[in-house]
C-alpha cells in the first residue's frame, strides 16, 4: 500500500460522476486566502497585535488547491498538484498526538494523566498554575498553562474562537484569569508549541526524527515532507542543536507536506494505527484521541471529532474525524464509508457541502 492504486469508482461502490461534480465544487470554492502566505501573515490573518503576532518561522507560497479521495484503501480521484509540498498550519497538531502515541508506545510517557514536570524539567511546569498539567491537558487543550514561548505569550490566544460558538470572541488576544488545569477548553497555539517541546524533551529527540523514523518511514511516505519551528526556537540539548517544531504555521513554520503523504497517514488512522499487517501507532492510542473531551466534545487528543449535534460536518457519521488546518485543509476520515478525504484550500464554509457531495457519492 505504498503506491495507492488508481481505481475505478464505480468499482469500489462510488458513483464516479457525482465524484466528480464534487470535486468540480472544491475546485471552485477555492479559498480566497492569498497565495502568497507571508503576505497574508504580515496583513495580519490571525488578528493579532503587532508586533506581538509577527512572523517567526520560515513560510512558503502556497498552489491551487488539491486533494484526493480514497475508499477501502483505492485511490478514486485527486485534482491539483497532490504532490506539491504545501503549509498545513494546524492539521500539524495531529501529527503532534501520533508522536505523543510513540512516547506512550515506548513508555517514555508511561502516565499522560500524571504531572509533565515528572518529567519535563526545564521549569516551565513548576509554577503554581502549571505544575498539575498533565500531558492529556495539553492534548484536549485543557492545560491553561501560563507562560511565553518563543516570544509569543499564552494570552495572545486567549478568546481565540475556532469553532464559531464563542460569545467573547471580540475579546480575542486579550488577558482573561486563567483556571485550574482542565477545567476550560480554549484552541491555544502557544500551548500546542509548549506540548511539542515537552515532547522533544522527553525524547530528547527532534520530533521530526521520530515521525520519519515511526511512521512516515514504515507507510511509504515520500522524503519531500518538511517539519519546521521558528528562527527562535533552537535548544542545546546534549551537545546538539534542536529545533523545537511548531503545531502550526500561526507565526510560520509548522510541517510541510503534500497531500498524498497526508492520505497516507489518514489510511494508517482509518486502520486503527497498522499498515500491511504492522502496528506502527497503538490500536490503543488510535481510541484515546478519538475519545471526546469533556469540556469540548467536537475534540480528542489534538483531533476533532465529527460529534453529531456540534461538529463540522452535520448529517454525516458521528464516528468521522479530521486534522484541521487553516485554508481550509483538511484530512477526514470516516470508518464507517472507509473512506478518507484529504482536501486543501477550500472556504471553510464550503468544505461541510464538498465533504456531502462526496458522501452522496457512495452507493455502497
Amino acid at each position: 500500500m505504498q503506491n495507492f492504486n488508481l481505481t475505478d469508482p464505480e468499482k469500489a461502490g462510488v458513483d464516479g460522476k457525482l465524484l466528480s461534480q464534487a470535486i468540480d465544487f472544491a475546485i471552485k470554492n477555492e479559498s480566497i486566502m492569498d497565495r502568497n502566505i507571508g503576505a497574508a501573515l504580515e496583513r495580519g490573518h490571525f488578528e493579532e497585535p503587532w508586533p506581538i503576532g509577527k512572523t517567526i518561522g520560515p513560510v512558503k507560497n502556497r498552489k491551487a488547491g488539491s486533494g484526493l479521495i480514497l475508499r477501502q484503501g483505492q485511490l478514486l480521484k485527486t485534482w491539483g498538484d497532490v504532490e506539491f509540498v504545501d503549509m498545513t498550519f494546524s492539521i500539524s497538531k495531529s501529527y503532534i498526538s501520533l508522536c505523543m502515541g510513540i512516547a506512550v508506545a515506548d513508555g517514555i510517557i508511561p502516565d499522560i494523566h500524571a504531572p509533565i514536570r515528572n518529567i519535563v524539567k526545564d521549569g516551565g511546569f513548576e509554577s503554581e498554575q502549571n505544575q498539575d498539567i498533565t500531558w492529556a491537558h495539553m492534548l484536549q487543550l485543557t492545560s491553561e498553562w501560563e507562560g511565553t514561548l518563543w516570544e509569543k505569550p499564552d494570552w495572545i490566544d486567549h478568546y481565540r474562537d475556532v469553532t464559531g460558538n464563542s460569545l467573547h470572541a471580540d475579546k480575542r488576544g486579550s488577558k482573561r484569569k486563567l483556571q485550574p488545569p482542565g477545567t476550560y477548553w480554549e484552541y491555544n497555539d502557544v500551548r500546542v508549541n509548549r506540548l511539542s517541546l515537552a515532547l522533544m524533551l522527553a525524547f530528547d529527540r527532534p520530533l521530526p526524527q521520530i515521525l520519519k523514523e515511526r511512521i512516515m518511514d514504515p507507510i511509504g511516505a515520500t522524503e519531500t515532507w518538511e517539519w519546521h519551528g521558528y528562527d527562535n526556537s533552537w535548544l542545546d540539548i546534549k551537545g546538539e542543536r534542536i529545533q523545537s517544531v511548531s503545531g502550526g504555521a500561526h507565526w510560520g513554520g509548522g510541517l510541510w507536506i503534500s497531500s498524498l503523504d497526508h492520505a497516507r497517514v489518514g489510511q494508517l488512522m482509518l486502520n486503527k494505527g497498522w499498515w500491511n499487517g504492522r502496528e506502527i501507532i497503538p490500536e490503543k492510542w488510535v481510541d484515546a484521541c478519538l475519545t471526546p473531551c469533556p469540556l469540548s466534545p467536537v475534540y480528542g487528543y489534538l483531533w476533532w471529532l465529527n460529534d453529531a449535534k456540534n461538529g463540522m460536518f452535520p448529517g454525516t457519521p458521528s464516528s468521522a474525524f479530521y486534522a484541521m488546518g487553516v485554508g481550509t485543509q483538511i484530512i477526514y476520515i470516516d470508518p464507517e464509508n472507509e473512506l478518507v478525504i484529504v482536501a486543501r484550500w477550500i472556504e471553510k464554509e464550503q468544505m461541510p457541502e464538498f465533504v456531502r457531495m462526496v458522501l452522496a457519492s457512495i452507493k455502497n
